[in-house]
């Protein structure tokens, strides 16, 4: 098998896990250890502008506030966009003398090994460094993933627990997910990402019978209702129900946005003039804190008492979906 040496023996993957490679994913079996595993969030789309580094930092500002201990890893190696969020929040501290809340963050470097087979070898062996420091320890990891299809997004997908995939409200970024019959905008096919989402789902469920939770996010909506917000919509709908993925409203298109990058704040950090530094337009930044606070609420995350019952019940589901059905002797020989 290709790559078997380094494919064969992965430990310190989801638990202390053995890994082995099954078409282009790694899956993981489960091993006896009950360490305690964080919770993985992954924000991915293989189109660019989607919103990924945004949302992954305001979920990580919003667990933070929540006193859960926070793991970041970015896998955009070339970009780099949620590592320069978070250097541009230590700076702007430093600048500010304000304290802020910060991930235990991490990022891989690009490898420049000539045969792709080494600079996956590479990647995972960091990878796996990574995460073998960080998943008994912390309470979430969120992770960023690049705009394109590459090992290590797609090794992301497939260990991911909730998969949160921005979505621009446009056709043009539809069609990462799906084709539309463009005479009755009923979905026709399904695409490249959503493929391979599908077959992270499927290697997720052989590994350890664990389920990937996938919330697909509108983002830039307009405020104004339009034909084609309403079509979107329509089409959208009808593609979750083949997917089997949930819809959550995300974050509209607001200059705020693009004005905390460069300090590194967000909508949830404090946006007074005392710790903004500016005079804030406190209308726009109160819609925005409650756009989030609204899209972090319909992740369902395990961060309260309700969503924990969930994820419990999840999983004994999971464990007990082998078990055969006693019949109490109510059924005939």
């Amino acid at each position: 098998m290709k790559f078997a040496a380094n494919y064969n023996n992965i430990d310190g993957l989801r638990g202390r896990k053995l890994g082995y490679r099954l078409g282009s994913f790694i899956v993981f079996k489960a091993a006896e250890s009950q360490a305690k595993q964080a919770h993985i969030i992954v924000c991915g789309n293989e189109k660019g502008g989607s919103g990924k580094t945004t949302t992954a930092m305001h979920i990580i500002v919003y667990l933070l506030k929540a006193g859960y201990k926070v793991a970041s890893i970015d896998l955009d190696c070339r970009q780099l966009s949620l590592t320069r969020y978070l250097q541009n929040r230590k700076k702007w501290q430093n600048r500010s003398g304000r304290q802020l809340l910060h991930p235990d963050h991490h990022n891989i470097d690009v490898s420049y090994s000539e045969l792709v087979s080494d600079r996956e070898n590479e990647d995972l062996a960091k990878f796996t460094k990574i995460f073998s420091e960080t998943e008994n320890v912390y309470d979430f990891i969120v992770i960023d993933t690049p705009g394109h299809d590459d090992y290590l997004m797609r090794l992301a997908h497939s260990m991911a627990d909730t998969l949160v995939t921005p979505l621009n409200d446009s056709f043009i970024d539809f069609d990462v997910l799906g084709q539309i019959d463009p005479e009755n905008g009923e979905v026709i096919n399904i695409s490249h990402y959503a493929t391979m989402v599908r077959n992270a789902r499927r290697h997720r469920r052989l590994a350890d019978n664990g389920l990937l939770d996938w919330v697909v996010v509108r983002n830039r909506l307009s405020n104004i209702n339009s034909h084609n917000k309403k079509n979107m919509l329509d089409s959208l709908q009808d593609l979750s129900m083949r997917l089997g993925c949930r819809l959550a409203e995300g974050i509209t298109e607001r200059v705020v946005f693009r004005e905390l990058f460069p300090i590194g704040l967000t909508a949830l950090d404090d946006l007074t003039e005392q710790g903004l530094g500016i005079e804030p337009n406190n209308l726009s930044h109160l819609s925005a804190r409650q756009e989030v606070r609204q899209l972090i609420g319909s992740l369902r995350l395990p961060v309260d008492e309700t969503g924990r019952k969930r994820a419990e019940a999840r999983k004994k589901w999971f464990e007990n979906a082998k078990t055969p059905l006693q019949d109490q002797g109510v059924l005939a020989d």
